[in-house]
């Protein structure tokens, strides 16, 4: 018997568009490749660098050689296991700048303007910040906590960014983005608040919910409507049916995929590779965008970093406090200060972010740098740079080709140069300095443009954020995949849900506007009316036509 719906993928969006439909009485049937998240690795927020490079856990996609940055090819995590990549992140909770979404609105996706969605964020959310919030929900699924900044590094990076003349502010995800302060992440009781906790397991409970494990082939339309997906499980190929709707909510590399091997994409593409073509959308697999970042390092005076436990018996002290009692640094991704400026005057709200780190050390967790240490992860927001998803054959089984295209816009130089020169002023103010022994990376023999370029093509990483390759956009935009309710153009009974649908990357971390657009998906698909728009305007700086800070 068909389930009301199939939603391919358990991740940020597909939990909780499940749990959604699931709790208005409808029957959810979700296809999973991965397997459970139980376990220390994905439960402890401090394990953060190991699930993301694990077989297990990780589809294990990389790039194509990128022209710009020496032809290196950069991995591209993305969560194969119950919760997806919220199981696999890196847990730093934004929801993105209200201009973003504003941006949303005004490139034809109608509805999703800041006033639209601010309400969704308020029903997602359970904030656990200091003091009430009117900007902040306090009863939705997502338990979302203020970092406490345990160390002094944490407290001597935000005011560093007060000496350099920004604003400090109290809550990014409030009234006011711009600014230095304290991150929120998605950690509940000392563990990795993953979409598979918040959404997915109460949903199972309901008994409207099944997950079916395999990998999703693609979506079998009939007479112009999906009413099913094909699926390659143990057992063999079966076709889970559908009698209401398909939803694709397998992330920004996979969702464009499943469309193209299900003859939904660029007529000539689909063609190339011998399938028949159900829709000649060319957008899919388009408008493929990231944030790219850089570490600066510095090695640090005093030693009071992370570099403390970075050895075998310091590990094990952290990971036996975390199992015993949820608490200590296992219990933090310890990314726990931020800041969110402009590169120049002239440009309305913040176009680069900084993650602070009280260890200088890969992303990967595989090398440490130069013993104590510490460093800021910054880049910018808003690259012009696109690329694209395509087919590498018809073989459900083979990875698609990924190509970012990074730094492939002249902007991008200009902008990035002034992320590293403007970092490192920050780390000369007075609060930061005291700590500075040295610059490690890029190091001070590196001034000129041309050296901070070479820089940049040798060490820029993706900060793990794809997303864009199924535009939402007005129903008769020739290159949106989806019209403003998530459905896709040209074909009936099918929706796309997740950061595959954004018309541009947000400004930060993308899970949290992931999730967004699960719940928001949900009361188009329920016909609900949308929630009350909020009108409030966010902080914007009231010289920014003039000034940069």
């Amino acid at each position: 018997m068909a389930s009301d719906y199939v939603i391919v993928g358990s991740g940020s969006a597909g939990a909780a568009l499940a749990y959604r439909l699931a709790e208005a009485g409808r029957s959810v049937t979700i296809v999973e490749a991965g397997g459970s998240d139980i376990g220390p690795f994905i439960q402890m927020p401090g394990a953060l660098s190991y699930p993301m490079n694990m077989a297990r856990y990780d589809w294990g996609y990389e790039s194509e050689p990128e022209p710009a940055l020496n032809n290196r090819r950069l991995v591209v995590p993305r969560g194969k296991v119950l919760g997806g990549s919220s199981s696999v992140n890196g847990m730093v909770w934004v929801r993105g700048h209200a201009r973003d979404f504003d941006h949303w609105a005004e490139q034809g996706a109608a509805g999703w303007s800041w006033a639209d969605i601010a309400p969704y964020y308020r029903r997602m959310e359970h904030w656990h910040g200091p003091g009430a919030s009117d900007w902040r929900g306090d009863d939705g699924p997502m338990h979302i906590r203020r970092a406490r900044q345990w160390n002094p590094l944490m407290h001597a990076f935000v005011e560093a960014g007060r000496q350099a003349g920004y604003p400090v502010t109290e809550d990014y995800n409030g009234a006011q983005q711009e600014g230095f302060g304290a991150f929120d992440m998605s950690v509940h009781k000392g563990r990795r608040w993953s979409t598979a906790n918040a959404y997915l397991r109460p949903a199972l409970k309901t008994g409207r919910v099944t997950i079916v494990k395999g990998l999703a082939r693609r979506v079998v339309i009939e007479n112009g409507r999906a009413t099913g997906v094909e699926v390659a499980t143990r057992g063999g190929v079966q076709v889970i049916g559908a009698a209401r709707e398909v939803v694709l909510s397998a992330s920004s590399i996979n969702t464009p995929k499943l469309l193209m091997l299900s003859g939904i994409g660029p007529a000539a593409h689909l063609a190339g590779h011998g399938i028949a073509q159900v829709a000649d959308r060319p957008g899919v697999g388009q408008n493929l965008q990231d944030h790219l970042e850089v570490y600066v390092q510095y090695a640090a005076q005093k030693p009071i970093t992370l570099y403390r436990y970075w050895n075998l018996p310091g590990k094990a002290l952290i990971g036996a406090q975390w199992l015993f009692t949820r608490t200590g640094h296992g219990a933090s991704n310890q990314f726990e200060s931020c800041g969110f400026i402009r590169s120049a005057a002239g440009i309305d709200y913040p176009d680069i972010q900084f993650h602070f780190l009280p260890i200088a050390v890969r992303y990967d967790g595989k090398a440490a740098a130069e013993g104590h240490g510490f460093q800021i992860h910054t880049g910018p927001m808003r690259s012009r740079s696109r690329g694209a998803v395509t087919l590498r054959s018809a073989r459900p089984e083979d990875p698609p080709e990924i190509r970012f295209n990074y730094m492939s816009h002249d902007d991008d130089w200009t902008t990035f140069r002034a992320v590293l020169r403007l970092t490192r002023e920050i780390a000369t103010q007075p609060a930061l300095a005291e700590h500075v022994k040295h610059e490690i990376q890029p190091g001070d023999a590196l001034q000129s443009d041309d050296a901070l370029d070479g820089f940049i093509r040798d060490h820029a990483e993706s900060a793990f954020h794809p997303c864009g390759t199924a535009r939402m956009g007005a129903a008769d935009d020739p290159m949106a995949v989806v019209d403003p309710e998530l459905r896709v153009i040209g074909v009936a009974g099918l929706r796309v849900a997740d950061s595959s649908v954004f018309p541009r990357v947000t400004n930060g971390n993308t899970n949290a506007p992931s999730i967004l657009v699960g719940e928001k998906a949900a009361d188009h698909m329920l016909g609900r009316d949308p929630l009350p728009r909020d009108g409030r305007a966010p902080w914007i700086h009231p010289d920014w036509r003039q000034a940069q800070r």
